[in-house]
């Protein structure tokens, strides 16, 4: 598909068209990975398949002295549902001692926390490790119910989250 567009404001600007084709075609390759880095949410594909990738996250957030709370298994689900899917499971982890004084603050925030990975398979059998930024969960979460953690916070929580998805997908 090709985009041409040729615009002026008075004679003084004038877009050529390879620029507006450029843009486009950028737009239509880089979008989902930009997307995918501005929106919040990150995601690795792991080297194990997905049964593996899910006891290794469990273990690890373990590790980390953080507890597990549940998991959703979307793909079971569905086969309940007489229906099917790749592997889909959520985990539920956090941290009762850092998380219990936010919901304090504001008893709504859990209706967006525990912090959640998405251990999920593609149609091809890829196995793919997906989360919220710390970013975006200190940024976007907690502002939405009237939190403002330092930004610094964001960074530390994104930092952990991040080593602990890497060491999963290993």
């Amino acid at each position: 598909m090709r985009v041409s567009v040729s615009s002026s404001i008075e004679g003084k600007l004038a877009v050529p068209q390879f620029q507006i084709t450029f843009t486009f075609i950028l737009a239509m390759f880089a979008g989902p990975a930009l997307a995918q880095s501005s929106s919040g949410l990150k995601t690795l594909e792991s080297s194990a398949p997905a049964v593996v990738t899910i006891e290794k996250l469990e273990s690890i957030i373990k590790a980390k002295g953080m507890k597990v709370f549940t998991r959703i298994d979307h793909a079971a689900a569905a086969r309940e549902a007489g229906l099917t899917m790749p592997a889909a499971t959520v985990v539920i982890f956090g941290n009762p001692k850092g998380g219990t004084p936010n919901f304090l603050k504001a008893p709504t925030l859990a209706i967006d926390l525990p912090l959640r990975a998405l251990v999920w398979q593609d149609q091809a059998g890829k196995t793919f490790v997906s989360w919220n930024t710390g970013e975006y969960v200190t940024g976007t979460l907690f502002a939405r119910h009237g939190l403002n953690p330092p930004a610094q916070a964001g960074l530390d929580q994104e930092s952990l989250l991040a080593g602990i998805m890497a060491e999963a997908v290993r």
